[in-house]
């Protein structure tokens, strides 16, 4: 009210004497719109303050957010073994420049006593395997899902005849139709795992155990064994280099054997 009588003040009565009364009106409406929309400054201090303890208040959760992530990467590198790949993967047969065809057919390839897998593409190229890890080294996840969509269609109704075939389809169906009551998994508890490896081109992992070797996709869940997945732990998981597939596969079986 001070401020509002402060600027009437400014005007002298002489000012005022000759003015029509909505003239009058409207500088009295003025004057008392600034005192209504008059604004402590000590509210701007405290919104002031309260902005920044907002800001402090972020800058501590994400520094400690930072430090949990820091601890839980430092507790998943004790569990990751890294070699890198410095073997001979392929034997080829018609060397493969592109390999971004889709796979089209497969057969077993013979060489004196030996037998390969040779698996041929749609562009006409093709390459020879020894055996099934040898492919998931070089494959990528279509590559894999190209190939399974293939066997299956030939031996859903059907037993394989060559040994090969017969592994390449029983490793398939464990890892894209698994069921709990199949022989690899209720045996698994008799076996020892030796070691396990993630093969991050096709999103891969397997699992060699006493007598077994079971491959598996990084994001599904299959019926392993509380045992099972504390031996994968120990054993570590042997990866070429770090990725971030590596991690989250760690989590994902961490998080298994929790429940």
């Amino acid at each position: 009210m001070c401020t509002y009588l402060k600027n009437m003040e400014e005007y002298k009565l002489k000012d005022l004497k000759f003015k029509e009364f909505d003239s009058i009106q409207e500088m009295f409406n003025k004057a008392f719109k600034r005192v209504n929309t008059f604004e402590d400054f000590r509210t701007e201090l405290v919104e002031g303050k309260e902005k920044r303890a907002g800001i402090e208040l972020v800058q501590k959760s994400t520094k400690k957010q930072k430090v949990e992530d820091d601890n839980e990467i430092t507790q998943l590198k004790q569990c990751l073994e890294i070699i890198p790949n410095k073997e001979e993967v392929t034997i080829d047969d018609i060397p493969l420049a592109v390999k971004s065809s889709s796979i089209v057919g497969w057969k077993i390839h013979k060489e004196g006593r030996k037998s390969y897998y040779q698996i041929m593409r749609a562009d006409g190229k093709s390459q020879i395997y020894m055996i099934f890890s040898y492919m998931l080294k070089s494959f990528n996840r279509e590559d894999l899902k190209d190939l399974y969509k293939l066997v299956k269609a030939k031996y859903e109704s059907t037993r394989p005849v060559e040994d090969l075939d017969l592994l390449l389809w029983g490793d398939l169906k464990t890892m894209f139709e698994p069921h709990v009551e199949d022989k690899v998994w209720k045996n698994q508890q008799e076996y020892k795992v030796l070691n396990w490896k993630l093969y991050d081109s096709c999103g891969v992992h397997s699992l060699m155990m006493q007598h077994v070797q079971i491959y598996m996709l990084v994001e599904k869940k299959y019926p392993l064994a509380p045992l099972t997945l504390s031996m994968m732990l120990e054993k570590k998981l042997i990866i070429d280099y770090e990725s971030e597939m590596a991690y989250q596969l760690l989590k994902f079986i961490m998080k298994q054997l929790k429940k």
